[in-house]
């Protein structure tokens, strides 16, 4: 042991010195991408009588490895322990400590200085050195000796994780030393709205343990599903876990206790978190359904089968509720042994609340304000009791509002200004902003570059608040992805996250990122995952042509993009091969291949060159930062919004009217105007009450020409275009056209979130 000591020193000096000045070589295809890496000056041949060493901190890895070892090669691979391994042809794993149980309880029992020592330790990082003696690895921790062993298996060729290893096999000589840049590194998986196998979520924590990913964040209750097994409260699996769709059938799932401790096993083997998630007070249909009593109500409620936020929450007044959670989450924290629980906390509505006798009562007997303080009075009566459980909460932002319950981890979602406040308050915080973080957004909306150019820690904060910034987690909500759609929503760009939360932003470059992405496809594949693409394979420029056509030209993202085009439906999709005029409204349809794969996403885009495409325009109302529709000229770029409000064409305003005038340059023929319009009233995406249509010659003195409404009750479900249309009975001339839509201002009382602000959504503002 006294040698092998020795032997480790020497081996951590070289590295020091090798480490100097260092670059990192683009043609290593490490995701993500090491702190330090220099190549060796002899290779290492992994062979048949290559033997595994470890001590005895780090036998499990150890074990981890030569099974693995075992199913790429088909060979077996024995595992000593260091003290009786031979001289060279062997890989060896050594650690120091044995990973702390960091509960709050264990810190409390600690000598201070221990204590420290710990919270300050990085357990993440390790040092490897490949010679042609052997491999040797190093770490403090038994998790960094695990996330070297993930290096090793990507130094190798993809035929490893094919199964398909032939030996022998020559490894490159390297010198790496490497750390997380974050300690939370999590993937949000929402089971809830579509259920997920058993093996699946195995399949991604196999995932997330290969891109050193330490989080997976496991949301199991909502509106439209109760998806863990409570003893205490069978009705939760046989009602909540079920719910009718709109064809009558039967749809749900849930995880059965004895599924939920094999799943945190094999995750802890993987060194993954696993973090549940139990929403409360809101998004809790699905509990209300199966327990009436929970609610303000009482009333009998059916699982939702719609998306969205929906009035019935837990009711704040009843100390029922509270008995009820507390048993729940009794049970929760013995199949977790996560330190955290995350309890949601989002998108609440006060309606409930505001028209309920006991909890008005709650709020004059704890000497609350309002509704907005009696969400924190939840909050923190449940976090009081998970502290007894020796568990802390993490909660999304809205639980700022009313002030931020102590010692709670705020996971911000709503842009970067929660976590921001938060990290000034000295909270504990996730970013997950919509900008970079929501993979269930299309790649219009965010893609692979997006991804990689996150970073979590605002400008903003000092030096001594950004230590509060803990890491980021990308978030794969489900409403419209069933399982065999979410491999291509998460992959390639949970790559590109994993890299953010791990390597320090001066080491990254998102060129050579993407060779090793490209790299990778083959991995993922042999791993059972269908990636998606890296980004929108192609952009479309829209500029003028001859006798006042409108030229549409493609722009490809991806150079192998191979891209054919149908015009209005007819025929079939032929070779892109020129620039396509276009006189009046026309739809394009887009097919897509690279690689033998098909673009996932339809692509259809209709086009309207219309008397104001591309004039001057101004607006009286400022365009949401999230749905600009690509700028001030979103109105009149010509594009015509899909069945997506987030395909990026679509311009939104919130609580507000939206007016905006479009100077046609000289006197027009005017014969008809229109404007396109989203409904999605569970988004809060309401018609306007009325568009209202007006004409001038000077831009100050103005003409009404007539009011647009719509027949589609504002009640009517689902989410659809509609337009307001006006023909004039007979044509008017005109340079100056405006048009002034009407919002509802707030959520109407019968909707699910009454007196929250509502949304417009726009595409075009035709003129004709």
């Amino acid at each position: 042991m006294m040698r092998m000591k020795f032997l480790f020193r020497v081996f951590l000096v070289t590295v020091a010195l090798a480490f100097a000045g260092q670059e990192l070589p683009a043609q290593i295809n490490v995701i993500p991408m090491p702190e330090n890496y220099s190549p060796g000056s002899s290779a290492f041949e992994l062979n048949d009588a290559t033997i595994v060493a470890a001590n005895p901190y780090a036998m499990a890895e150890a074990k981890f490895l030569a099974d693995w070892l075992s199913q790429a090669t088909g060979r077996s691979f024995s595992i000593v322990n260091m003290d009786s391994m031979p001289q060279s042809n062997v890989i060896v794993l050594s650690c120091t400590k044995r990973k702390i149980d960091l509960t709050p309880e264990r810190l409390k029992v600690m000598p201070d200085s221990m204590a420290r020592r710990v919270l300050q330790a990085d357990k993440s990082a390790y040092r490897m050195n490949v010679s042609a003696r052997g491999i040797f690895v190093n770490a403090e921790y038994d998790e960094g000796v695990f996330y070297a062993v993930q290096t090793l298996r990507q130094l190798l060729p993809a035929q490893a994780e094919e199964k398909k290893l032939t030996l022998p096999l020559s490894i490159k000589g390297a010198l790496i030393s490497d750390k997380a840049r974050f300690e939370h590194r999590g993937l949000l998986l929402d089971c809830c709205r579509h259920f997920m196998s058993v093996d699946f979520i195995k399949n991604y924590i196999d995932a997330l343990a290969y891109y050193k990913m330490n989080v997976l964040h496991w949301h199991l209750t909502e509106d439209q599903g109760w998806r863990i097994q409570i003893d205490r409260y069978p009705l939760l699996t046989e009602i909540g876990a079920w719910r009718i769709e709109k064809d009558g059938t039967r749809y749900g799932g849930f995880y059965t206790k004895e599924e939920i401790r094999d799943i945190v096993a094999y995750a802890q083997k993987r060194h993954v978190v696993i973090i549940p998630e139990i929403e409360l007070p809101g998004h809790s249909s699905a509990a209300i359904a199966a327990y009436p009593e929970l609610g303000c109500t009482h009333a009998k409620i059916e699982v939702e089968n719609e998306w969205g936020v929906f009035k019935d929450i837990y009711c704040a007044g009843d100390d029922g509720t509270f008995d009820f959670l507390e048993n729940v989450l009794a049970e929760v924290c013995e199949l977790f042994p996560s330190p955290f629980i995350h309890i949601g906390g989002d998108e609440v509505p006060k309606y409930r609340w505001e028209n309920c006798d006991r909890c008005q009562k709650r709020i004059k007997d704890e000497g609350l304000k309002n509704e907005a303080e009696l969400q924190t009075y939840f909050i923190e009566r449940i976090a009081k009791f998970l502290e007894s459980k020796q568990k802390r909460i993490i909660g999304w932002d809205e639980i700022l509002e009313g002030g931020i319950p102590a010692d709670a981890m705020v996971q911000s979602w709503r842009g970067m200004e929660g976590g921001e406040h938060a990290a000034q308050e000295s909270h504990a915080v996730v970013m997950s902003p919509t900008s970079h973080c929501y993979f269930d957004y299309g790649l219009a909306a965010t893609d692979l570059r997006e991804v990689y150019s996150f970073d979590p820690i605002p400008e903003s904060l000092t030096p001594s608040q950004k230590q509060f910034i803990k890491g980021g987690e990308c978030n794969m909500w489900t409403e419209h992805a069933p399982q065999e759609l979410v491999d291509g929503k998460v992959f390639p760009r949970l790559l590109a996250l994993a890299e953010v939360l791990w390597t320090y932003p001066d080491q990254r470059n998102y060129d050579a990122f993407y060779l090793r992405v490209e790299k990778h496809y083959p991995i993922l594949k042999a791993m059972g995952i269908t990636a998606g693409f890296p980004t929108v394979p192609m952009d479309l420029t829209v500029r003028p042509g001859e006798y006042s056509a409108m030229v549409v030209e493609i722009n490809k993202n991806i150079s192998n993009a191979v891209v054919s085009v149908k015009e209005n439906d007819k025929g079939d999709f032929e070779p892109y091969v020129d620039p396509i005029a276009i006189t009046e409204p026309t739809t394009l349809e887009w097919q897509v291949e690279m690689d033998g794969r098909s673009y996932p996403e339809v692509l259809k885009w209709s086009y309207d060159p219309h008397l104001g495409w591309n004039k001057n325009i101004k607006l009286a109302y400022i365009p949401s930062p999230y749905y600009t529709g690509g700028g001030e000229h979103a109105m009149n770029d010509g594009r015509l919004g899909t069945p997506n409000f987030r395909d990026g064409i679509w311009q939104a305003a919130q609580g507000v009217d939206m007016s905006a005038v479009i100077d046609l340059g000289n006197a027009q023929r005017v014969e008809s105007l229109s404007s396109n319009w989203f409904h999605y009233g569970n988004a809060w995406i309401f018609l306007p009450l009325q568009v209202d249509y007006a004409i001038s010659d000077d831009g100050e003195n103005w003409q009404s020409v007539g009011i647009a409404t719509s027949d589609v009750n504002e009640k009517t479900p689902g989410e659809f275009p509609v337009p307001f249309e006006l023909k004039l009975p007979k044509p008017v001339s005109a340079r100056f056209v405006r048009m002034i839509a009407k919002n509802h201002g707030v959520c109407p009382t019968w909707h699910d979130a009454p007196g929250e602000p509502s949304w417009l959504f726009c595409d075009e503002f035709v003129i004709h």
